[in-house]
């Protein structure tokens, strides 16, 4: 495996709370190992039901943030929108309900200390590891003043995370599909108005497929280095299934997996197919 070094900790744990944030979004607290305090932006657990047979799979959420008490790592946090039986059975869970989550899994984002400023996109639920990411980037001494965020969404109910990344201190781009809030766009406009004219120390992304190509021909435009989480289906979350495939740019269509080998990826390194 290349995950991240650290250990993986399966385990019972409890709902610290569910809340709704957004027409079908949700925040869901819950407790976890301490040793989460090695966990990465990027990287996810894998989730199910204890007892219960369906959902019969374990289904992957990014860490969305982690939970401290004095210091002390005591908890993780998930944003998840309801889409399916998973995340409709996730959306009725109730404070101290248990939950048995497998983690920290794969591979988070990297980050040099030569990088002062950084443009991050989330793309709706694509936000979910971002607001991570930022408070990660803010320990690590990046310009906070001078990055962005650039957050988009169909509409002005799928922008999420305004207020924590206000609370970080970084400022955002927004923009919306319909026009509801922000600009009337896809993110990638302003993102690359952006990059031609500052260019920055990296660009990181999440988001649909779609937008995630949109961010990586920006980045090779202009010659600035991006990395991407993928978001698509898993099984195992371990690499024994091998339904997360991605395909690699170099050696004849060799496949990499998303599980292990990402699901965040330097975006020269893969191919990113439309369907």
């Amino acid at each position: 495996m290349t995950m991240d070094k650290g250990k993986i900790f399966q385990e019972t744990v409890k709902v610290l709370w569910n809340r709704s944030v957004g027409p079908g979004y949700y925040r869901i607290g819950l407790t976890c190992h301490h040793g989460y305090k090695d966990a990465r932006p990027g990287q996810f657990i894998m989730l199910r039901f204890p007892g219960q047979i369906t959902p019969f799979l374990r289904r992957p959420y990014s860490i969305h943030q982690l939970i401290y008490d004095n210091d002390r790592v005591v908890g993780i946090e998930l944003l998840y929108k309801v889409v399916g039986e998973g995340t409709e059975k996730l959306s009725g869970c109730q404070v101290d309900d248990d939950l048995d989550i497998l983690g920290p899994l794969g591979n988070g984002f990297t980050f040099s200390s030569h990088y002062k400023t950084v443009y991050l996109a989330a793309g709706g639920i694509g936000v979910a590891p971002m607001v991570f990411l930022a408070s990660y980037l803010k320990t690590k001494g990046v310009d906070i003043g001078k990055s962005l965020v650039f957050l988009g969404g169909r509409s002005k109910d799928d922008l999420l995370c305004r207020d924590v990344f206000s609370d970080i201190g970084i400022k955002l781009q927004v923009t919306t599909d319909d026009g509801s809030e922000g600009d009337r766009c896809f993110i990638t406009h302003p993102l690359e108005m952006k990059s031609k004219n500052d260019r920055p120390d990296i660009i990181y992304a999440c988001g649909p497929l779609d937008m995630l190509k949109c961010v990586g021909d920006i980045a090779e435009k202009y010659h600035v280095p991006c990395e991407v989480s993928v978001e698509t289906v898993m099984a195992c979350g371990m690499g024994a299934c091998l339904g997360c495939a991605v395909e690699k740019k170099e050696m004849n269509k060799a496949y990499l997996h998303a599980c292990i080998d990402g699901p965040v990826f330097d975006i020269r390194t893969i191919n990113l197919y439309l369907s």
